[in-house]
């Protein structure tokens, strides 16, 4: 199993940018329900990680409104370049862009919402986590999403899930609880199953003192599996 690499996903999602909100169409009503599970607040802060195009982000400004703020992370740059035509369109003055790998990007903190939509690879670099919540404030609602394994029953359907993954995450690592190493750092984790196993959706609350163990301790796990890679 490898780790997640970042210029391969550069360049897939330069392979797929112009065309990835039409394929992104059949999970908005997950997306939206992910969301959801953020319960915003009217002034909060929200960080939409590896956000793509900006398909979130009317979600999010609905959920912040104007007095809000809503901070977008993402690596590819056609992706991030569709974010800003977007938000040129629609005329958003509290919305801030970074390009930049997750595991590298200056975060404004604190903030009060994280959104893990769809990103696998960000799951499961510990690096990444460990910088995302160094930005967090304690209490702050976590709501993730994506794909995984189908359960023992439905293994048959696995090879299915592989090949619809594979454009949009380049490890497989993982993929049977992508959430494991994101429990570290929350209280209360919940979360369902969708698309008949072959997803997810969990929820939780950044934990305090738990939180700042969780950090040091992913981050020499990273170190670990850069020396082994």
């Amino acid at each position: 199993m490898s780790a997640p690499d970042p210029q391969l996903a550069i360049a897939r999602y330069r392979a797929h940018a112009a065309g990835y909100d039409a394929t992104a169409a059949r999970t908005m009503g997950l997306r939206r329900r992910t969301v959801a599970r953020l319960a915003l607040q009217p002034g909060q802060t929200v960080l939409d990680v590896a956000c793509g195009t900006g398909l979130s982000f009317p979600l999010l400004q609905s959920g912040v409104g104007e007095t809000g703020r809503v901070i977008g992370i993402e690596l590819s740059p056609e992706m991030l370049a569709l974010a800003r035509e977007r938000c040129a369109r629609e005329g958003w003055r509290n919305l801030t862009l970074i390009e930049s790998a997750v595991e590298t990007a200056e975060i404004p903190a604190p903030v009060d919402a994280i959104l893990l939509n769809f990103t696998h690879d960000v799951l499961r670099s510990p690096q990444a986590l460990a910088r995302i919540f160094a930005a967090a404030r304690p209490g702050a609602r976590v709501a993730v999403a994506g794909m995984k394994l189908a359960p023992w029953w439905l293994a048959p359907l696995n090879p299915i899930v592989r090949a619809q993954a594979r454009p949009y995450m380049t490890t497989f690592e993982g993929l049977a609880r992508p959430w494991d190493l994101l429990e570290a750092y929350l209280e209360h984790f919940e979360r369902e199953s969708v698309l008949f196993g072959t997803g997810y959706i969990g929820w939780g609350i950044v934990g305090g003192s738990g939180l700042q163990a969780a950090i040091p301790h992913r981050a020499a796990d990273g170190a670990a599996t850069a020396r082994r890679g």
